[in-house]
């Protein structure tokens, strides 16, 4: 085996892994060798390649990998295509900024074609940082076999999915009021809208709608937030069933109509009205008023009359809803189905830009936002403004450009999606999601509530509609594929994008002239949900394949984000076409924060640049800290490289340290002119408890791994590998160095460094998916001591291991897990105590009630004698002392909600039980109480010590209680400052930089004078011989210096309070 360096660098030990990985053509070979095998697919949802990947996208892709990797360990071909969402807002935005655009005309003067051949210019504007950045991650995805959304292959699947929805009857144009990005002059969908909620302040105005006729000149009193819509306004409406009052107002000596829940929010005081008149709402519908405005006075004759509808609460306003049909939900299915505006016309005075057009003429080609102000003056000019004021609340922006939307009514085309709701909830309800709170609640909801999707954008670089149709709109032929386009139109195509085919037409075979193509092209996210079929060619390409290995797919991930995108259409067109989930299992991450709780922003730079971290600390250090936080449960995660740091510290630093010593310990055989020789089946021969512990939780381990990765539960695969690594260190290395350093012989020490390398080797192989680059670089060293023809080229090459039964102990689990609990508490007794471990104690008293567990625990003591520096552990069978007393504690959070009012009762009840009555109750391992059957988690006892602590210093957990003997005599003393002089030359050596095998050293010691000094002299005399033993170093009183000798390192340090002075030399 090769020599490794005190320190494992991360950064510098990974670009040589991803060195060998490139030469030997890894992950190409690991999928050639498993050709044949059974698939396991994965679907990849598409990014942008536009900017570069965010945590977002690194936590989600080190998931995929982390699972995938595992899949093609466990006996699968997986297939890992890398895929691109080429289209949509996010590449004509970058575009727009790059030529100064901000309108269509300017986009149609550029002309469609040069902006959409300048939009695919930059599509893969950062693909190579992508692939850089994505291999360095450790990532495994074929990046030469991707697919693009922009490809003819990808988009003419696309429209093969769209015709079949067509065929199917789920396919409609109509006119709905759909949140609208005046910025990108494009509809979006619902679950895009709901992406970029800000708290805004708005006006707030309430405005009076006098009643033609009333002989008491009575006005309604409506209420808006958006005064830029007041022009538009066709109706009133008023709930039917709710009471409305009609007043006289003192100030003003007028008359007002306004629901009776709301008068508090015209008037402040009761005294500034007079109720003069009661009535239902259902009273008021019918009544005509004197318009707003008149620009729509003699188009719509049915107008400006109070209509009624449940929609309208109590919650806020006035209580009477100024209705605009051609910019509010309700507002137009209302006055549709009152026949006042219909599907065709509706009036909608506001361009692409968002600005009014002429019709408006106090307002032409003023931006409606802007309008606001203008309009709340003319109405108050005009004595129409009852009230202003202001409203701080929720409102939608683009996700893109980050401007406020609008809601307006556009024609859009459709996919019927509430028709499929039930389909929608079965699907879903045949998939596994982890966490499966998001797929209960969140996801569940969301379709529960699902509508029609609408799938049409007003914009350029994208699919096109594949939609044909008369100029009256009544014959229309849908296109599934290039064939059925060239065979209709008698022209070649080659590329689907709209400046190539938005000239074809295809003659009418109604007599209605050439049908020409819609201008829409698809939301992106119709794209994105069509992937499984569009990457495969599908149906043109791949069918038998697709339909009988490729589809639905094994495994997906991505953010609690795509709840209502990626994760909602990957269903919703699985469900059309096939009335099949898409997917059989999903991860849900959450959010990536910075430190500060809040969003990461590039603007506020309040987040470490993801490459920086990785040149800093390495890639899977990161990963690490990622897959083990609460983000892989939907939860969110503030990044800190700290704890990323916490990573290296605690895992791999242990891990490198744990396999290091065995290197050194092979070294120093070798140095010592012997071979180790290895024995892959020490298991079976060893007769070391450790060893077999060791073993044993090895396989409990690899079995808990197998069951978790089978339900995707990352969560609790990760810490349980990390505390693997701190039972190997901590416990077996620690308590088996003597061994392992061949100090008991030479077959203790061949078996426990046999034992030592399986655990490693085995822990390589099975963190490998986890930290593909730390596994990578110890097995290529480890493998050098494995038979040639077992040697592989990579642990990503090995099979994930399978838990060996024959290794399984469970009671001897059971005795170290004992053991360590009593070493545990001994630790936490010698800390309260203030006794140091360098120091020796006499005894420790184990008070149990069960022989048993003297007997498990017994088989140990010597590791707890050695680890704990005490000469004796003595158990004793509880009796009945007054001083070992059995304390029950309540599971308040368990029993309040099941006791209730009772709980109370049973706590009284628990503080009055006798230490006979707590005997049975453990014994029977139940409590009846107050008519409730306690047991189980329900409560637990523990044993507590309340008697003389002057000597015996007491630490107990729920099944054990000690008493630790602190008293130190003079023996004791003396054997304690030995092994602290011990320790400093432990640590000169290190410093000095020598290892194990470096024995030719002296230590010259001076020790100053005092009155400890006599104890100090006796206790190197008396222990001399096992001190230089334990260090390898021949130890001498300074006035025996050696000025011949070479001198490695001095330090000047303290024992009992008194200085003392060392030299490390190398003999001459």
């Amino acid at each position: 085996m090769k020599p490794v360096p005190n320190r494992f660098n991360h950064p510098q030990e990974e670009e040589v892994v991803v060195g060998l990985w490139d030469e030997i053509d890894a992950f190409g070979e690991s999928l050639k060798r498993s050709e044949g095998k059974p698939k396991y697919t994965f679907y990849d949802g598409p990014p942008f390649a536009t900017g570069l990947p965010h945590y977002g996208h690194i936590l989600a892709g080190t998931i995929k990998d982390t699972v995938t990797r595992y899949a093609h360990m466990t006996g699968h071909h997986v297939e890992r295509r890398f895929g691109w969402d080429c289209h949509g807002l996010p590449i004509e935005f970058e575009i727009d900024k790059q030529y100064g655009i901000k309108t269509k005309d300017e986009v149609l003067e550029m002309g469609i074609g040069n902006y959409n051949e300048a939009c695919r210019s930059i599509v893969m504007k950062y693909a190579s940082e992508w692939k850089t950045i994505i291999t360095r991650l450790g990532r495994w995805i074929d990046f030469d076999n991707d697919y693009k959304t922009m490809d003819i292959n990808f988009m003419e699947s696309v429209w093969w999915v769209f015709k079949s929805l067509h065929e199917k009857g789920l396919v409609y144009r109509g006119f709905k009021v759909m949140p609208y990005s005046t910025s990108c002059t494009t509809p979006i969908s619902n679950f895009e809208a709901n992406q970029n909620y800000k708290e805004v302040i708005d006006p707030a105005v309430m405005i009076t709608f006098p009643i033609v006729g009333d002989e008491d000149g009575t006005s309604f009193v409506a209420w808006t937030t958006t005064p830029w819509t007041l022009p538009s306004n066709l109706a009133l409406c008023v709930n039917p069933k709710m009471e409305y009052v009609k007043i006289r107002d003192e100030k003003r000596d007028a008359f007002f109509i306004v629901m009776g829940a709301r008068l508090s929010a015209l008037y402040k005081k009761e005294n500034m009205y007079e109720i003069v008149e009661t009535m239902l709402g259902e009273e008021l519908a019918g009544k005509k008023y004197v318009p707003l405005f008149n620009y729509y006075a003699d188009e719509f004759p049915g107008a400006f009359t109070v209509l009624a509808d449940n929609y309208v609460d109590d919650s806020s306003g006035t209580g009477v809803v100024h209705m605009a049909p051609g910019f509010g939900e309700d507002d137009f299915r209302v006055c549709t189905r009152e026949n006042i505006v219909n599907s065709r016309n509706v009036p909608c005075p506001v361009d692409e830009n968002g600005r009014f057009t002429d019709v408006v003429e106090d307002f032409k080609g003023v931006y409606v936002k802007d309008a606001d102000k203008s309009i709340s003056r003319n109405i108050k000019k005009r004595n129409r403004l009852f009230n202003q004021g202001t409203v701080k609340h929720n409102y939608p922006f683009c996700w893109r450009s980050d401007t406020p939307l609008i809601y307006r009514t556009i024609p859009s085309w459709f996919i019927e999606v509430s028709t499929l709701n039930d389909r929608l909830l079965e699907n879903n309800a045949n998939t596994y999601w982890v966490p499966n709170n998001v797929k209960e609640k969140r996801f569940h909801n969301w379709l529960a509530n699902a509508r029609d999707w609408a799938v049409s954008r007003n914009r350029y670089w994208g699919t096109p509609l594949p939609i044909w149709i008369s100029d009256d709109l009544e014959e229309m032929v849908v296109i599934g594929s290039v064939a059925e386009l060239e065979e209709l139109t008698g022209e070649k195509v080659t590329d689907l994008h709209r400046h190539n085919i938005d000239h074809l037409t295809i003659p009418s075979k109604e007599g209605r002239g050439e049908l020409k193509r819609v201008p829409e092209v698809f939301d992106c996210w119709f794209e994105s949900g069509s992937m499984p079929y569009a990457q495969q060619h599908y149906p043109f390409e791949n069918k038998e394949e697709f339909e009988q290995n490729l589809f639905p797919a094994d495994f997906i991930a991505e953010g609690l984000d795509q709840t209502r995108g990626w994760f909602y259409t990957l269903l919703v067109l699985s469900t059309a076409l096939f009335d099949k989930p898409p997917f059989k299992n999903l991860i849900v991450n959450g959010m990536v924060l910075a430190e500060n709780g809040k969003k990461m922003s590039k603007r506020l730079k309040n987040y470490p640049d993801p490459m920086n971290v990785v040149n800093e600390f390495g890639a899977d250090s990161l990963r690490l800290y990622l897959i083990n936080s609460p983000v892989v449960r939907a939860e969110k995660l503030e990044f800190s490289t700290d704890g990323i740091q916490g990573i290296i510290r605690d895992v791999f630093s242990r891990w490198f340290n744990g396999y290091r010593f065995l290197v050194q310990n092979v070294a120093r055989i070798e140095v010592e002119g012997r071979k180790f020789s290895l024995d892959l089946d020490v298991g079976s021969k060893t007769e070391n408890i450790m060893d077999k512990w060791v073993l044993s939780s090895l396989q409990s381990l690899l079995a808990f791994v197998k069951v978790e990765m089978q339900h995707y539960r990352l969560y609790t695969v990760v810490p349980k590998l990390v505390n693997f690594i701190d039972q190997l260190t901590n416990w077996y290395i620690r308590l088996n160095r003597d061994r392992i350093k061949g100090k008991l012989g030479e077959q203790d020490e061949q078996y426990s460094l046999s034992t030592l390398y399986q655990v490693l080797i085995t822990l390589c192989t099975a963190m490998a998916p986890f930290t593909p680059f730390f596994t990578e670089s110890l097995y290529q060293n480890l493998r050098l001591l494995l038979p040639a023809d077992e040697q592989e080229d990579s642990v990503h090459f090995l099979p994930y291991p399978e838990p060996n039964e024959d290794l399984v102990n469970e009671d001897i689990e059971l005795s170290v897990s004992r053991m360590q609990s009593v070493v545990e508490l001994v630790r936490a007794s010698r800390d309260r105590a203030n006794v140091p471990i360098k120091y020796p104690l006499r005894q420790v008293l184990v008070y149990i009630d069960d022989e048993s567990y003297a007997e498990s625990v017994q088989l140990l003591e010597p590791y707890i004698l050695k680890e704990l520096n005490i000469k004796e552990v003595n158990f004793v069978v509880e009796d009945t002392s007054s001083s070992i007393k059995l304390v029950i504690s309540l599971n308040s959070k368990v029993l309040g909600p099941r006791l209730r009012r009772d709980i109370g009762k049973v706590k009284k009840a628990s503080f009055q039980l006798t230490q006979e009555e707590l005997r049975t109750i453990e014994s029977q391992e139940y409590w009846e109480v107050e008519g409730h059957l306690l047991q189980g988690d329900d409560y637990s006892l523990s044993r507590e010590y309340t008697g003389d602590t002057s000597r015996y210093e007491p630490s107990w957990s729920s099944d054990v209680l000690l008493l630790l003997d602190t008293q130190i005599d003079e023996d004791l003393d003396k054997e304690g400052v030995s092994r602290d002089i011990v320790n400093k030359i432990q640590r000169l050596r290190k410093r000095a930089g020598l290892i194990e095998t470096d024995k030719d050293v002296s230590v010259y010691i001076s020790i100053a004078e005092g009155e400890q000094r006599t104890l100090v002299l006796e206790a190197i005399a008396e222990h001399l011989e096992k001190m230089q033993a334990r260090t390898g170093t021949t130890i001498l009183s300074m006035d025996q210096f050696n000025e011949d000798a070479v001198l490695l390192d001095t330090e000047t340090d303290t024992a009992k309070d008194l200085e003392v002075v060392l030299k490390l030399t190398r003999n001459a």
